[in-house]
């Protein structure tokens, strides 16, 4: 029985610890939090980095940054890392978590709420993992690491998809035809677990229109109405929508026939093409790290044209985004470029004048909140994606 965060919170609950795991293909991110009504707090957290190559590592701090634990060590797979975070607990002496909660990219056309995990779960995902290669494997990899290493501790699926699950008709519709779309090709949008953090951090003051733009080296846009996601980047994948740091982000489909019938790649390779060697890293030919790129621009005119492609990328959908609400309120910046990166905000801000965003240019390096102009008709914000935090407040939810 799939259980929704909406059914659980009506139940009394009290404080207990949870543990947030984060996977990507390489790596892992965990957390584990002591979660209770009115608060969140932070006990440990940690990644296993570079899993299944020679540079793999292992490192965990503890709620005021202090280094527990930082080694390079073989990491050859996610059970692995399970199991290295299972012992880290316990030579720390820290509780044994009472719920696991997963962020899992994609939940497919029929796990539309985050839920418990049991057997008919595991199957869906299954079935879902065809829509997000990349990441799903892993997850669901750690998913049964857990079950070895946890016995008997309730999981959690939290789906990025979640947040964009109820978008209007008009949003989440592919220009298809019906039975395609009957079979769940449509519109899912990503980042939902990191848009639900700023939605939540925003709770007393939650603007109408709202724009959150998660920059990274996965990057999206969405458009909040009254706490709603209403449109959003990317469709079916994670590799739609703007520039990201190796996602092409959107393309004339008729490249890829192109290059099915011309130059004869098979789906492997243009999977490859789209998802690893395209974006910032295909237009530079240097890197898909905005930092690599920015220290090279001046020599690089390729490393420069990286730049300002992505940031042209992302102001034509903050723009568009815009007309979907019907105007703007206030813009969000977050992600590991948003909350970090002064030049790529101000340098997509710039092309927002004719909306009347303005940001304040003392502000914006200081990362001052806001970071907007006292004349700017939308203001602008930059708030940290507290993908972790969530995951464990959706599980302690649920659990």
């Amino acid at each position: 029985m799939v259980t929704s965060t909406e059914d659980a919170v009506k139940k009394p609950k009290r404080e207990s610890h949870v543990l947030a795991l984060n996977s990507g293909s390489s790596s892992l991110k965990f957390g584990l939090y002591r979660v209770s009504a009115g608060s969140t707090r932070q006990v440990i957290v940690g990644e296993a980095e570079a899993i299944g190559n020679n540079k793999s590592a292992f490192h965990a701090k503890d709620a005021q940054a202090r280094t527990l634990l930082q080694e390079q060590t073989p990491i050859p797979s996610q059970l692995e890392a399970v199991k290295f975070i299972a012992n880290l607990l316990m030579e720390q002496k820290l509780p044994v978590p009472e719920s696991i909660g997963h962020r899992i990219v994609h939940g497919g056309a029929q796990l539309k709420e985050h839920c418990r995990i049991n057997e008919a779960v595991l199957r869906q995902l299954e079935t879902a993992a065809v829509f997000a290669p990349l990441h799903m494997p892993a997850a669901l990899s750690v998913i049964r690491s857990v079950q070895s290493h946890f016995p008997g501790v309730e999981q959690v699926a939290c789906f990025d998809t979640s947040f964009h699950a109820h978008m209007p008709l008009i949003a989440r519709t592919l220009p298809i035809p019906r039975a395609l779309r009957a079979e769940g090709v449509q519109r899912y949008g990503f980042h939902g677990l990191s848009c639900e953090s700023i939605v939540r951090q925003l709770a007393g003051s939650l603007p109408d229109r709202l724009i959150i733009a998660h920059l990274g080296n996965g990057a999206s846009v969405t458009a909040v109405k009254d706490g709603a996601s209403i449109d959003t980047s990317m469709g079916l994948t994670p590799t739609g929508g703007i520039i990201m740091g190796t996602r092409s982000g959107d393309l004339d489909p008729g490249i890829l026939v192109y290059l099915a019938r011309e130059k004869k790649l098979d789906v492997r390779r243009l999977e490859e093409l789209v998802d690893q060697r395209s974006g910032l890293l295909g237009i530079s030919g240097l890197s898909a790290d905005m930092r690599d790129l920015q220290g090279a621009e001046g020599g690089n005119p390729d490393a420069r044209l990286a730049i300002d492609m992505f940031c042209y990328s992302a102001s034509k959908q903050l723009a568009a985004m815009s007309a979907v609400l019907g105007g703007v309120e206030s813009l969000v910046f977050t992600g590991g470029i948003g909350e970090n990166d002064p030049q790529v905000r101000a340098t997509i801000c710039e092309r927002l004048a004719s909306i009347g965003l303005v940001l304040d240019p003392g502000r914006n390096r200081a990362t001052a909140d806001p970071i907007s102009d006292s004349s700017s008709r939308c203001q602008v914000r930059v708030l940290p994606s507290q993908e972790d935090e969530q995951i464990a407040r959706e599980t302690w939810l649920l659990c």
